[in-house]
């Protein structure tokens, strides 16, 4: 019996018609699963940020104090001047790190990285080929670039990448051949005065000018060079930011890594605006062409977050004066010589405008000093950005005078950690 049935096909116009449901559907849901993925990111940025703040905590319990920023071995015997701090014409085994650690050195055995701070403070770590040596506890400078270019000179725990340190929306790949990134500053105050060597001058010296500068200038959770307690936190932990998060720099002219030079550090401390005055017209979130920024230096190793061990704040330092992701600046000053404040010999050593930034949309993290991690927006309130710091220069007071209450409102207030400002509202 013949049978009738036969079999239907669909029609080109219903094949049509699936393939276009079938690319809305993945046009849909190629940003959910990007946006997943960052919130993952993110989340895993916070977490680093809170076992920061955890080993922080551990530190103070340890040792009755913070981890000190711009800690370490002096200078080189027979160096006085902070031109010769590179150590240029001193045989490595001799070379100390002039107080130039970040405090995430100190950190290292209270965050899970015992064997990296045994390396590090104990003789004879490995170079940067993984090879024996005679390099002295504590290691050497870690802000000098001499010899890098030679690898077996160069001293290996400052190139060794701790995923702790790391925001995983970053995108900024360490080596080879540059020192190892770091997503987390220390917080410096609202003032860019002394954020290099806090109450020292050029020798390392603690002269009773540089500590009145220190006491006028230094108002973050951290000081440099100078041991600091819980108890200094007079605004409470609670109130007070102790780190904030920061890009690395990927050298494309982003105002937020890539950092802007030429502008002095009075110039700076009178309008921090400044800062922002040469930005692309067409892309505003990068310095115009032609802007003068930081030479990278051999291999492009200088920029925001590339030297973790570096306690310089263009490296591992924050201020509260310019909100998150604004523009950075480096000063054309860098030290205090007992007379006058003078470059440091390298515009990278020198005080940075320095506002915290993020991968992150609309904000970044921030580390309050009682370990809570808060993301805080862009558009945060941050007084008059064209106020004046305060700041002490030598022996002459600047316009706002020491001890008052920030001049960038809510932001600068809680970068403060002894003005006695009332944070009204849970961020």
């Amino acid at each position: 019996m013949k049978s009738n049935f036969h079999r239907s096909a669909f029609t080109l116009v219903e094949l049509l018609v699936v393939i276009a449901i079938i690319g809305v559907l993945v046009g849909l849901l190629l940003p959910a699963v990007q946006a997943a993925r960052e919130a993952a990111r993110r989340m895993s940025c916070s977490n680093n940020f809170k076992q920061i703040g955890l080993g922080v905590h551990n530190y103070h319990s340890a040792y009755k104090q913070l981890p000190t920023h711009k800690s370490g071995t002096g200078l080189n015997a027979g160096v006085t001047t902070w031109g010769d701090e590179l150590g240029n014409g001193v045989a490595q085994a001799g070379r100390t790190n002039n107080e130039n650690l970040s405090a995430f050195v100190g950190l290292l055995p209270f965050i899970e990285n015992q064997s990296l701070w045994e390396q590090i403070s104990n003789p004879g770590a490995p170079d940067a080929s993984g090879n024996g040596s005679t390099f002295p506890a504590m290691g050497t400078n870690p802000d000098d670039d001499g010899g890098f270019s030679a690898a077996p000179n160069h001293y290996g725990p400052w190139s060794e990448e701790t995923p702790a340190f790391r925001c995983p929306s970053d995108p900024g790949k360490s080596k080879p051949p540059g020192y190892a990134r770091i997503n987390y500053a220390v917080c410096l105050g609202d003032t860019i005065i002394n954020t290099s060597d806090g109450p020292t001058d050029g020798t390392l010296s603690r002269t009773s000018n540089a500590g009145q500068m220190a006491r006028a200038n230094c108002r973050g959770f951290f000081v440099p060079r100078q041991t600091s307690k819980f108890r200094d936190i007079l605004d409470g932990l609670s109130n007070t930011i102790m780190m904030g998060e920061i890009i690395t720099d990927l050298t494309d002219r982003d105002k937020r890594s890539d950092s802007r030079t030429g502008l002095t550090a009075a110039d700076l401390s009178l309008n921090p605006t400044l800062c922002n005055d040469a930005s692309d017209a067409l892309r505003p979130k990068f310095w115009a062409s032609g802007t003068s920024r930081i030479a990278n230096g051999a291999n492009g190793r200088r920029g925001r977050g590339l030297r973790w061990a570096s306690g310089s704040p263009l490296y591992t330092g924050m201020t509260t004066v310019l909100p998150p992701n604004a523009a950075t600046c480096l000063a054309t000053e860098g030290l205090y010589d007992g007379s006058a404040i003078v470059s440091a010999g390298r515009e990278d050593k020198n005080y940075a405008l320095c506002p915290p930034s993020s991968r992150h949309q609309g904000g970044c993290h921030v580390l309050m000093g009682d370990g809570a991690v808060k993301f805080i927006t862009d558009s945060i309130e941050a007084g008059g950005s064209t106020s004046p710091m305060v700041h002490r220069i030598h022996t002459a007071a600047g316009t706002v005078p020491a001890g008052v209450a920030s001049p960038y409102g809510l932001w600068g207030s809680l970068g403060t950690r002894a003005t006695k400002e009332v944070i009204e509202e849970e961020l």
